[in-house]
Parts: C-alpha cells; structure tokens; sequence
C-alpha cells in the first residue's frame, strides 16, 4: 500500500520542498512554506485501463460554438467582460480589502436572479450580513439564495440547478481532499480545478472572489490565474470613490477593457461620462500640471499628470510617484539631465496621476518630462494643451499607437493645442485646421516650445 507523504509549498510562488526553510530558495521570501500531505500516486496501468481514450480530431471537423452573452444590469462590468457574461465561465475579481468587490457582485446575483437561478456562497459572511448588504444597497433580490458554507464537497450539491455562483472567497473554501487548511497552495489550487470542472460539464457560470498579497498580485498559486476564463482587478484607494475595474485575462474579449465606476452609499454605479474625472479645475494655474490622452482598452481618457519639486535635505533625493512606475520616472529623470540639461539631482520629485488611475503605457513619457521641467522651471502649462509622446534613453520623441484617436479626444475636450511625436504627424494630419498640431522629434524642442527663453 502507498504511504502518505507531506510536503512543504510555498504561499508565494508554489515552490515545493521536502522539509522545512525558512527563506524560499525560489522568490526569497521568509516564513511561506506551508506543510501539505500528499496523496499516493494513482497505479500508471489501472488508470490506463479506466481512462477513455481521446483521438484527435481535424480542425475542419470541430463543431462551432457560439457563446451566447447575458447582461448582468451593469454596463460598465459587461463591458470590461466583453460584452456579457458567458455562460459556463469563471470569472476571478481581485482587490485590496475594502475596495468593493463583494458589493459589486452582490449587485450583479441580485440582477441576474430577476430571470435566472443565482447562488450566492458567502464563506466568510453569514447570511444575516449578506441579507443587510442588500438592504442597505436597496435590491429586492428575494430569489437569491444564500449559503453560509466553506466546504466545496459539501456546497456541490447545491450548485445543481444553478445557472450563477458566486464564490466569496476562494481563500476560505477547502476540499476535504487535501489535509491542508484553507487558503494554502493545494487548497487554492484544489478548490479552483473542482469549479472549473463543474463550470465545463454543467454550463454553471461561478465568479470568484480572490485575495490579493500586499504587492498587489492574487494570493495563491499561479495556476488560479490559469485556470480561469477571465481575471479582473478592482483598483482604487479605499478613500477615493471613483474605482477602476481592468481586465487582464479575458477568454471571451479583450484584455485591455477597464471600466469606471463610482462607490456611494447606495452601492457601486459604472460611469459613462468620465471626460473630467482625471481632471482639475485649476489645471493650468499651477506649475508641474500637464494634461495627457491615455488609450485604455477601447477608450481614451484626459488624465492629469501633477509634479512636485522641493530641494532634498538629505544626501539622496526621494522620487516618489503615485500611478507611474518608479522606473519609468527614474529613466526619464536622468534623460532630462543628460540630453536638455535640466537640474534635478538635487531636488526631491513627487509626481501623481489624478483620479487614483495608473498609467502604465509609454505615450505618457513626454507628459511626465513636459510635468518636471514644468515644477523645475516653476512656469506652468497653459490648460488648452495636451502632452503624449514616448520619449527614448537618446531624448528621441517616439511615435505611439493611435495617435490620432488621442488628438481626436483632445478637439472633443476643447484643448487647442496638443505637442506629439513628430513620427505620427502624417495620421493626425486631418486634424491641422481644428487644433494645432506641434510636432517634435526630440525632448529638447518640447522645452523649447512649452517653455521658450526669455528675451533680453
């Protein structure tokens, strides 16, 4: 008879060892191994004689599918999906605690049990508390079933019949498969393959709620992002009321979708008209504050880059910025020093992106440049003009995709003015006579034309 062994994976990264360490020799981290028993191997030969056998099939010869799309009463939440809810899909939400994620889907199973059989599987709420989420929300969800359970193996059987599940969360369930307690690697892991063979072969639509580690990323084994159809991110401070919704796995869509929504005190609400989100209303009055058109999936937003600049009273100057990356802002610090000429290395930057958004693409490199000798030179951005550009290690001004929808967004914002790459001059060519187009090839002409030198 097989013995029963046990391992130790880590939390992490899923590394596994023989015996305890304290540090993983994989990502580094101390104190993540977690000992789990592991299961005697299944005979090779009698699972070879149970199993059926698969043969391929020509491509010619595979049915079509076509995967039909329910609403879920939210039309920002079905367009970050791709246009609906598939049926039979698994769709993981993760978050900070306290940005709304079961406010969200609680939302969504009180529209959805309007006309379909939907299944809320609260482990880590009793029922009461659920029940008070919806009243305080004002939904009148009354066909919703709940269930207070964290055992998966118990909790199937009432997954028969239900065309909607939600999972809240999948940290806190367990399978009495594994020895381990709930939350750990194989647990995660284990719980995530059972609902997405449930999902396959019963067409049950399951939305998950997942935890995130304090580095922002899904807790758990890699294998969770895998196995899911689509995977979103609610983003946004915990203090702000605006929230960002972003796709980065999507099955069904495209993975570049982000949907805005607004938290009040009567639940979470998409926005359609989010021109003047990212925006001040003093903007142009103050140094360090430039506009830029940021392209986010299949929508292209006005976002306000603010620029701070103080002389450093230590040896090394802080640069801290909020929705750019650090690198990034690093790079284009010492770009400014090198190719214009732009003193920094003593001053102290702190650079924020409005809104609470994160601006991850390259087009916003020669806005930030355009913010920093903005706050350096003290003279500020006028409010009709709008920055976009990638900016090279050479000071070169490189050309970015869909530039002419970016200027298009600026002459629907009313801005007058908008400085580019000089490499997409030919695309926003139509728009010479409604805006106007200043192009440039390298960051030193974007000083001198934002910021001329004085006349003697």
């Amino acid at each position: 008879m097989a013995k029963t062994t046990t391992q130790f994976v880590c939390n992490a990264c899923g590394y596994t060892s023989p015996k305890w360490l304290g540090k993983c020799p994989d990502c580094g981290k101390f104190n993540t191994l977690i000992e789990e028993t592991v299961a005697p191997p299944v005979n090779a030969k009698s699972a070879a004689v149970r199993a059926p056998s698969s043969l391929p099939v020509p491509l010619s010869e595979v049915r079509f599918e076509r995967y039909e799309r329910v609403s879920s009463g939210i039309s920002e939440f079905d367009n970050v999906l791709g246009g609906g809810i598939v049926r039979g899909s698994l769709v993981l939400i993760g978050g900070e605690p306290g940005i709304g994620k079961s406010t969200l889907l609680t939302q969504v199973a009180a529209n959805l049990s309007a006309g379909h059989k939907v299944l809320y599987l609260s482990a880590e709420e009793s029922c009461s508390q659920v029940k008070l989420r919806c009243e305080r929300l004002n939904l009148g969800a009354s066909d919703m079933l709940l269930l207070n359970e964290t055992c998966v193996d118990r909790a199937e059987e009432a997954f028969l019949g239900a065309e909607y599940v939600v999972i809240d969360s999948i940290q806190a369930v367990y399978t009495d498969a594994l020895s381990s307690a709930a939350g750990s690697v194989g647990q995660v892991r284990e719980c995530a393959s059972r609902l997405m063979r449930i999902a396959k072969s019963r067409g049950v639509t399951f939305f998950i709620v997942g935890h995130v580690t304090k580095e922002g990323t899904l807790a758990g084994p890699k294998v969770l992002e895998h196995v899911m159809d689509t995977v979103l991110y609610f983003e946004g401070e915990r203090e702000e009321n605006f929230k960002i919704l972003r796709s980065v796995k999507n099955r069904f869509g495209s993975v570049q979708e982000v949907g805005v929504f607004e938290m009040t005190g009567e639940g979470i609400f998409g926005l359609t008209d989010y021109s003047s989100l990212f925006l001040s209303d003093s903007r142009g009055e103050a140094a360090g504050a430039v506009v830029t058109p940021s392209e986010t999936g299949n929508r292209c937003m006005m976002v306000e880059l603010q620029t701070l600049m103080t002389k450093t009273a230590y040896g090394l100057p802080r640069r801290m910025p909020l929705g750019v990356d650090f690198n990034k802002l690093v790079l284009l610090i010492a770009v400014l020093e090198k190719r214009c000429g732009i003193p920094l290395a003593q001053q102290d930057v702190y650079l924020n992106a409005m809104g609470g958004i994160r601006l991850n693409e390259p087009s916003v490199d020669l806005a930030i440049c355009a913010a920093l000798v903005s706050a350096e030179k003290c003279i500020p951005v006028d409010r009709d003009t709008a920055v976009f550009g990638e900016v090279g290690l050479t000071g070169e001004v490189r050309g970015v995709n869909f530039a002419d929808r970016r200027v298009n967004e600026c002459l629907k914002m009313g801005f007058k003015r908008v400085v580019f790459p000089a490499k997409n001059a030919k695309v926003c060519e139509k728009f010479k006579d409604k805006i106007r187009l200043v192009p440039v090839q390298y960051v030193s002409q974007m000083v001198k034309t934002l910021f001329p030198p004085k006349e003697r």
